[in-house]
């Protein structure tokens, strides 16, 4: 039974009476206990609604679409709690956060629903088997699942959970039932790479082609592990020896399956000194939020939108004003981001770039990207500075791109740092941003 908020005003839930405050008990007698039931059981183009109004149970009939929504708000999205993680993991990033950031940001869910909505990876330890068989019935599929060995002591040991030795029997249950997997490996140096990373590709491989990709991340080191499991982080052998682990797969893989199957993420080809996998040599991208190809993906976007707006003549037609943009970046994608600025100044003469790679000092300066870069340090890498205009990472800021980690906001930085500063996203969205500037009434300028 769930509580409902809001009702939408025309819809079918407020044309048949439902109203704020009303619990939904069942949809054609399914008990309804999160958005997934709801979601399910709403797809049939007649419905009986089961509800409670006070201490009154009542029903409604109603003819719809077959997926179509009827209108109704709930509490929270879905529809019940998180589902909050039981793995002390020996990597865990969170454990690594410093103190006094936002509550939220200590929270760590394990949630397979959101994994499922989200894209979320998931361990599957606070899964039972009637949940699996759940996920089956209502076809919730991909799912995408953190398995970072398949040995299962070595598992036990790594998520601190006696209950996480069982995972390739879970992964079986799924694939079995028609459901994709993508998997995740996050890897520690000397703990579940070498002979281990070799074992589990090889397990995962015995599940192909349900568990359809596998990608191989290194763990995220901060400066703040002080109590915690030792980890080294990866140096340019050790990042080569899993290359060619994963190298080895791929050409194997694409000889059984034509599909390389295992990826490697940029993280590792860059602490590597080894340079990115052309377009091709990701199948399509199948790990990208996993940051898999992320560099490869958003060149390849950028220098082909840049290519079709030259060609088209728009650029031609943008004022030609003389603009200096200063581009920040975490230090991982500098070298990327300098070929971008070089090639669009190509473009546009009149516009310059200074690229700026800020170290991560809230978290410690093995923590690269771009992703976690937070206010504070951007503030004092250019208060002293004060570029004209400032390009920021957006994906440094929350999901509503107002606030950095560590609380600062973006408003902060901007009455700190002065000039134009302005979030953008990944990808073409810096041609965008440009043109924007460009297009503004008034020059904000400094001679190149």
């Amino acid at each position: 039974m769930v509580t409902i908020s809001g009702v939408e005003k025309g819809s079918d839930a407020e044309r048949i009476g439902i109203l704020p405050g009303d619990k939904l008990i069942s949809i054609d007698a399914h008990p309804i206990r999160d958005v997934l039931d709801y979601r399910f059981y709403l797809t049939e183009p007649e419905i009986l609604l089961k509800l409670q109004r006070g201490e009154s149970v009542y029903e409604k009939k109603l003819k719809k679409g077959r997926y179509d929504d009827i209108g109704l708000d709930f509490e929270t999205f879905l529809m019940d709690r998180k589902k909050s993680c039981a793995n002390r993991c020996i990597f865990c990033f969170i454990d690594q956060n410093p103190c006094g950031m936002r509550e939220t940001v200590y929270f760590k869910d394990d949630d397979t629903r959101l994994s499922f909505l989200m894209g979320n990876y998931v361990t599957l330890t606070n899964v039972s088997d009637e949940e699996l068989r759940r996920i089956v019935k209502m076809r919730l599929s991909p799912v995408n699942v953190s398995v970072h060995t398949t040995n299962p002591d070595l598992r036990v040991k790594m998520l601190g959970n006696k209950r996480a030795d069982r995972i390739l029997e879970q992964l079986k249950i799924l694939t079995d039932g028609g459901i994709d997997i993508n998997c995740q490996i996050v890897s520690c140096a000397g703990i579940n790479d070498g002979d281990e990373l070799v074992r589990t590709i090889r397990d995962l491989e015995g599940l192909f082609p349900a568990v359809q990709s596998i990608a191989v991340v290194p763990a995220g080191l901060t400066k703040h592990r002080e109590g915690l499991h030792h980890i080294d982080p990866y140096q340019k052998q050790s990042a080569r020896d899993v290359l060619a682990i994963v190298d080895f797969f791929q050409k194997e893989f694409m000889k059984k399956y034509d599909w390389r199957y295992v990826y490697a993420a940029d993280e590792f080809y860059l602490a590597a000194g080894c340079p990115i996998p052309p377009e091709e040599a990701y199948d399509g991208y199948p790990q990208l939020d996993n940051g898999v190809g992320l560099i490869r993906s958003c060149r390849e976007e950028i220098l082909s939108d840049l290519e079709e707006r030259v060609a088209s003549g728009s650029w031609a037609k943008l004022p030609r004003k003389k603009i200096c943009i200063t581009l920040c970046t975490g230090v991982a994608a500098e070298a990327f981001l300098r070929e971008i600025a070089d090639r669009i100044h190509k473009a546009l003469p009149f516009v310059s770039f200074t690229v700026r790679a800020v170290k991560n000092r809230f978290f410690g300066e093995t923590v690269t990207v771009a992703g976690l870069l937070c206010g504070q340090d951007i503030i004092d890498a250019f208060r002293e500075e004060k570029p004209a205009v400032l390009f920021i990472p957006a994906v440094s800021l929350r999901h509503e791109r107002d606030k950095f980690l560590d609380d600062v906001t973006l408003e902060e930085a901007r009455r700190a740092i002065g000039g134009k500063v302005m979030a953008v996203e990944n990808g073409a969205a810096i041609l965008d941003a440009v043109e924007e500037v460009l297009r503004e009434e008034d020059s904000i300028c400094q001679n190149p």
